[in-house]
């Protein structure tokens, strides 16, 4: 089985929900874990529930990167923080993959601080999974958005290779043959959009092995016209947090009417059942945590605010992802790709 490094001190949450998440684990898996962070904490937590310690082990260190605090100050000024010393780990094969839901700069940086890019790979890329509608049966209803935050601009060449990527990780991890990706963009016109997604375009266009389906626009985003959509960092990002909040406030003012009116309250009760199917969907505990692609090693990076079964969830998505070969099926994909 594969073992996964932990990060206990990453979260707004850590360490109590990332150690019960991982004890969940270990109850109900046989996933190897470490856990990497203060020892006695981590240890005392364990220690008040149930776990299995055939399956989790711990490894000490002395600090941890705050939520706040600048990436690259912090992993230059505590070369013994959790983040830092986890993904040593990986590098020195002593785990197989990462997960944390700690500082997002911190974990892209030190995954580039500490492991080696693809061959052929230019930049890594921060994906992210969301729930969309589906077009047909059997269609995943989470489709994946790359990048969304460790780039902020990208050539063309690079915006290929995150649809190269995104295109095999969709591939292992949702079990879809050919992935659809997409490019997103102001429109569905091949020459729309500036010179490099032009030319992204260009090149996904003439790649034989993935499923490319153009541009796709705002409006395409959430539905299931691409599996794989591909973006520059700060457009995948504005993106990522345009959905989060749209889904979050429709609950909210969903919510405060049927408070205010019965009629909404008799409708929200007829609806009860496809609304919590909606919750859950746009729930990020339920699916835990996303990638970071384009290393040579697999790093599942949760939501900053995961709790125990989020974590538990990006675990079991790290696993999965190491089990199914995903590192080596983008290798290879990337190789084609040169």
């Amino acid at each position: 089985m594969p073992r996964i490094a932990v990060d206990a001190m990453g979260g707004d949450f850590a360490p109590d929900e990332v150690v019960r998440g991982v004890a969940k684990v270990s109850l109900s898996s046989d996933i190897q874990m470490v856990l990497v962070g203060h020892a006695d904490q981590i240890q005392g937590l364990l220690d008040a529930g149930e776990y299995d310690p055939e399956l989790i082990s711990v490894r000490h260190c002395s600090s941890a990167i705050g939520m706040a605090e600048d990436p690259r100050d912090a992993l230059r000024a505590k070369k013994d923080a959790s983040i830092n010393v986890a993904a040593r780990m990986v590098a020195a094969g002593e785990a197989d993959a990462m997960v944390s839901a700690g500082n997002t700069g911190a974990c892209v940086l030190a995954a580039a601080k500490h492991w080696k890019l693809l061959p052929g790979i230019r930049k890594a890329a921060l994906a992210s999974v969301f729930p969309r509608q589906t077009e047909y049966e059997g269609q995943d209803h989470l489709a994946l958005l790359l990048d969304v935050g460790a780039t902020i601009r990208c050539d063309a060449i690079e915006l290929a290779q995150f649809g190269v990527m995104g295109s095999a990780y969709a591939r292992t991890i949702s079990k879809v043959p050919t992935p659809r990706v997409g490019l997103l963009n102001m429109g569905s016109e091949p020459n729309k959009g500036g010179e490099v997604l032009v030319a992204a375009h260009r090149i996904l266009s003439s790649l034989p092995a993935i499923h490319f389906v153009g541009n796709v626009e705002g409006n395409d985003v959430a539905t299931g016209r691409a599996d794989v959509i591909v973006a520059e960092g700060i457009l995948g990002n504005v993106t990522l947090k345009l959905l989060e909040g749209v889904a979050e406030v429709a609950w909210k003012l969903a919510s405060h009417a049927a408070h205010d009116n019965w009629r909404w309250r008799l409708g929200m009760a007829m609806l009860s059942s496809g609304i919590e199917r909606m919750r859950d969907l746009a729930d990020f505990q339920t699916y835990g945590g996303a990638p970071i692609l384009g290393f040579e090693h697999l790093w599942i990076k949760a939501h900053g605010r995961s709790r125990a079964p989020a974590i538990a969830n990006a675990i079991k998505v790290a696993a999965k992802a190491v089990r199914d070969g995903i590192v080596p099926d983008m290798t290879e994909a990337v190789a084609k790709l040169q």
